[in-house]
């Protein structure tokens, strides 16, 4: 069995709930970052994939969006398509979430999940100051041409520069359903970065690979491991006991309006908590 067709039935057994809309969101970083990521792979990619989940996480915790805990597959990328060290994460996320008590499916809006702009900052905001945790700790190396960054001021002023980029956050339109979403993956994390057709030339010194034992497929929110078959199933029977109820309500002449209980509105420690709760496992539209 390849590894596509392996990596496909392993995912399946998580059934994503319902045949609701998914999102792709793509978390970059910066030039300047990278080039920090390159050195120091185990520590920044963890950074990376950590605060590329709660992002989104803390963010549709919030009042003003979902009000709801979400859920998300993540993948880490290193390389783009000139093959170039391009650290990238994609995040595969479903279109609503559960509500802060558990007994409501919250659906985002047709085609919008979150505001990328504003995902984009908070994303930003958590990096940095998880680098900036990592190089109080002494948990960062610099070499050649950015050993100068081992000096305080001089990786301060790193920092502040790397503040003020954009573009870190991309949102792209929408899959499917939950076919769509394995079938991609599958393609995306069993390929290699390049055939070997294009070999030129091989350099031992010139091959980089992730840090050994390190995972870049995790899951999180409702959909970690150790808790996803419970939360998956409350999913499900929310999301079809919803549909009943606007079937019901379509034929007895009600119309689609949202029920008033569904509105998403959550209390502000549900969004203070839910970085608390992202529990990573192993394993948007503009």
């Amino acid at each position: 069995m390849n590894g596509r067709l392996r990596f496909h039935r392993a995912v399946s057994v998580k059934s994503y709930p319902g045949s609701y809309t998914y999102f792709h969101l793509v978390f970059t970083l910066p030039p300047g970052a990278a080039g920090i990521a390159f050195q120091n792979k185990a520590r920044v990619y963890a950074i990376l994939m950590r605060t590329a989940a709660e992002a989104p996480m803390m963010l549709a915790a919030g009042a003003l969006q979902l009000g709801a805990e979400i859920g998300l597959l993540a993948v880490l990328h290193t390389w783009g398509q000139t093959l170039t060290h391009h650290p990238h994460i994609h995040c595969v996320v479903p279109g609503g979430g559960l509500s802060p008590d558990g007994k409501r499916w919250v659906s985002c809006r047709a085609k919008f999940f979150l505001p990328v702009h504003a995902l984009s900052r908070l994303f930003r905001r958590l990096f940095l100051a998880a680098l900036e945790a990592a190089f109080r700790d002494g948990n960062l190396q610099f070499f050649g041409a950015l050993t100068p960054l081992a000096g305080q001021s001089a990786f301060a002023e790193q920092i502040t520069a790397l503040r003020h980029s954009e573009g870190v956050v991309n949102a792209k339109p929408p899959f499917g359903g939950p076919a769509q979403v394995l079938a991609y993956l599958a393609r995306y994390t069993h390929r290699a970065a390049m055939a070997n057709s294009r070999l030129i030339a091989i350099d031992e010194d010139k091959v980089h690979v992730l840090p050994g034992g390190f995972h870049r497929i995790r899951h999180y929110g409702f959909l970690a491991n150790g808790r996803h078959i419970e939360k998956l199933k409350l999913c499900r029977s929310l999301i079809e006991a919803q549909a009943s109820q606007e079937s019901a309500g379509e034929a007895g002449g009600v119309g689609n309006a949202r029920p008033a209980e569904e509105s998403c509105k959550a209390p502000s420690s549900f969004a203070r908590s839910a970085r608390a709760r992202c529990g990573a496992s192993v394993i948007s539209h503009r």
